[in-house]
């Protein structure tokens, strides 16, 4: 098999459909959802990505979802970020980081009753797997699991939990057993309304500020045993390997976000008189865009190559480290850049430039910081 560039009827198809979306019905509000710092407008846009089937992109269509493929959903990632990644956070944690899990270990019962609304866009997804003293290190974690009888008992405290509050549906990690250290981790399926999940503290953030993130504190939190994820200890394998794909996500989310601060900074490059004549014309200018371009196109083509890997069912979790590595640099990169050449007026709010550049160092640190991608990568490279 070799990887095509040429993207499908279809893809084309998907990523118009996404263009036409974002260009009417995200953009407008884009800066003032930004200043709002509220999700409610977000999710209502996520209602309408649902009824266009969006919200189920990659998944059969027999489970509610497209049945597109994960070039498609990164071509989707990249065409949502370009405009608002506050959005596209969003997105990626429902697609990937809690539609995923659930489809891929689930049982019939559990695809039944959850993967067909979350694709429909019916019900919205989210995943609890960072606590306050578990972050990169996942293995740290002091949520606890007890059966009794019918079920189990959960106990302990979430944070950073992307769609909290508004979701319906949680991809729960917890030790089951503590002495076998990640070996205990399980994986549970909870329902927002279960008595004793508890939304706390909502974060106050630097960037992608019309997203949600709140604190959980699950007390005595009763799960019923068919709601388990897999089998008894293996949560951890089921977290690394939904961290795999999701990275997919947020590599278009970096390249999109780098692409948006480009392409605005390049029109304003070429609109902006100094000395005389456009600064696009003054050589400094121009080299930063063909750096800042060049990166971006390297950035992309990595993501698809690992979403390609992906969908043809071939290791990917090498490429899909360095597409998130390298894809969100960029992002960072990129927008630091495109604030620099809009000047002084790249540091006021008048410009988007600046809410890119606060949206993109998120993605450095989330989903696996860019200091884990590198371990996984030479870990892997080192085998």
């Amino acid at each position: 098999m070799v990887f095509d560039l040429k993207f499908s009827e279809e893809q084309e198809r998907i990523r118009q459909l996404v263009r036409d979306f974002v260009e009417k019905e995200v953009a407008p509000g884009a800066a003032e959802r930004d200043e709002g710092e509220d999700f409610a407008p977000t999710y209502e846009l996520m209602k309408k990505m649902g009824k266009l089937g969006l919200m189920g992109l990659p998944y059969p269509q027999e489970y509610g979802g497209a049945g597109a493929d994960q070039i498609s959903y990164a071509l989707a990632g990249f065409e949502i970020n370009k405009v608002d990644a506050s959005l596209g956070c969003a997105y990626s944690v429902h697609i990937s980081l809690s539609g995923w899990p659930i489809f891929h270990y689930g049982t019939e019962e559990q695809r039944q009753k959850y993967s067909i609304p979350m694709f429909k866009g019916e019900k919205l997804g989210a995943f609890g797997l960072t606590e306050p003293n578990a972050g990169s290190d996942s293995g740290a974690s002091e949520c606890t699991a007890v059966l009794e009888g019918d079920y189990y008992i959960l106990n302990g405290t979430k944070c950073f939990i992307t769609n909290s509050g508004y979701a319906d549906i949680y991809v729960v990690f917890a030790m089951t057993d503590k002495s076998k250290g990640i070996k205990g981790i399980s994986t549970f399926i909870v329902e927002k309304d279960t008595p004793g999940f508890n939304f706390t503290k909502q974060e106050r953030k630097m960037g992608i500020r019309s997203t949600v993130q709140r604190v959980i504190e699950m007390e005595n939190v009763k799960v019923p045993k068919e709601n388990l994820l897999g089998k008894e200890g293996e949560g951890f394998k089921i977290a690394m390997t939904t961290l795999d794909g999701g990275r997919i996500g947020i590599a278009a989310q970096g390249a999109g976000i780098a692409e948006g601060a480009y392409e605005y900074a390049l029109g304003y490059a070429k609109e902006r008189i100094q000395f005389g004549k456009p600064i696009a014309a003054q050589q400094v200018i121009a080299f930063k865009l063909a750096d800042m371009h060049t990166k971006i196109e390297a950035a992309k083509l990595l993501t698809l190559s690992s979403a390609w890997k992906k969908d043809n069912h071939l290791p990917f979790s090498k490429d899909a480290a360095m597409a998130k590595l390298f894809a969100t640099d960029t992002a960072m990169e990129v927008t630091t850049e495109a604030v620099q050449v809009l000047g002084g007026a790249g540091f006021l709010r008048d410009h988007p430039v600046e809410r890119m550049m606060r949206d993109a160092k998120i993605t450095q640190i989330y989903e696996g910081t860019n200091e884990i991608q590198k371990l996984v990568i030479s870990g892997l490279i080192l085998r």
